[in-house]
């Protein structure tokens, strides 16, 4: 199966979930919401394309503890192949990052994730004080997979 990525950033942000983690930023977005921090990831047509169990080894050798932070773009605008990938990912410590709603969060990922944020980003509620979101609106939901 095809997936889409923006980008890959190993083992460099400390602000996407507990620890230092690497970020994988998917290409593809439906939400669009304003203020984004990386609308060059909206437009599915621009990523480049991997194989899921291409882009599993690659994540599995270049990130050094098995923190990773699935992001966007929107990893829910490629469902099969985010389910596929975490499922590639498992025993690994894997946050998906979604602008959509709990509800919208598929039950698989829910249990193959450590963590869920949920919510659209508000620049109006922008914040630097909530850990591991970008609005105050947001969640951090400890999922089922850990």
């Amino acid at each position: 199966m095809k997936i889409y990525i923006n980008s890959i950033q190993f083992n460099k942000s400390l602000v996407d979930g507990p620890g230092v983690r690497t970020l994988v930023f998917f290409q593809g977005c439906d939400i669009h919401c304003p203020g984004c921090q990386n609308p060059s990831s909206w437009d599915i047509t621009k990523g480049t394309e991997y194989s899921v169990k291409n882009l599993a080894k690659i994540i599995k050798d270049g990130t050094f503890n098995g923190k990773i932070t699935l992001t966007g773009g929107e990893p829910l605008m490629q469902k099969e192949a985010l389910v596929e990938l975490l499922k590639e990912l498992k025993g690994l410590d894997v946050i998906v990052y979604t602008g959509h709603q709990k509800e919208d969060v598929p039950n698989e990922v829910w249990k193959l994730t450590s963590y869920v944020k949920c919510g659209p980003f508000i620049e109006r509620l922008k914040t630097t004080i909530k850990p591991y979101v970008g609005s105050s609106n947001q969640e951090l939901i400890k999922s089922e997979g850990k």
